[in-house]
């Protein structure tokens, strides 16, 4: 008995710390028509994790994408560049959990991130127990 008191705290040590990957970095989303640079939220926990839209890749006839969908309408002519589209994503272990925003359906979800083996970002956005998934890939 003696002995395994001993030898607890090497188990301790011996166990994985259970961490998501990393998923900061410039990603360009499914549809190829932006960028999302991911990284500490400003004003957040440190270990918070937001996206904004950096960079627009498929400009529009009209001039840049704005946010016309928005359910507060003080907010519908603003451009869609620079929108903070994923807030408050933090670590669950083998994810990060937190909200995204669609500005093409004006609605903010409950998301999934997780980093897959391939180096892609699987993107997931769900209501209730209804979830559509997304793949994102590294900007180069």
């Amino acid at each position: 008995m003696r002995v395994s008191r001993l030898l607890y705290p090497l188990f301790l040590l011996a166990a994985p710390a259970f961490a998501a990957q990393p998923i900061d970095g410039t990603w360009i989303t499914q549809d190829g028509r932006a960028q999302v640079t991911i990284g500490p939220c400003a004003g957040a926990a440190a270990a918070a994790r937001c996206g904004r839209i950096s960079r627009i890749l498929a400009p529009t006839p009209d001039g840049p994408p704005r946010d016309s969908r928005n359910p507060n309408k003080a907010l519908r002519d603003r451009p869609i560049q620079g929108l903070r589209v994923l807030s408050g994503f933090t670590d669950r272990g083998s994810d990060w959990r937190g909200r995204i925003y669609s500005p093409e359906e004006g609605k903010t979800y409950r998301s999934i991130l997780k980093l897959r083996p391939d180096g892609r970002l699987g993107v997931k956005g769900c209501v209730a127990i209804f979830c559509q998934s997304q793949t994102w890939r590294r900007a180069r």
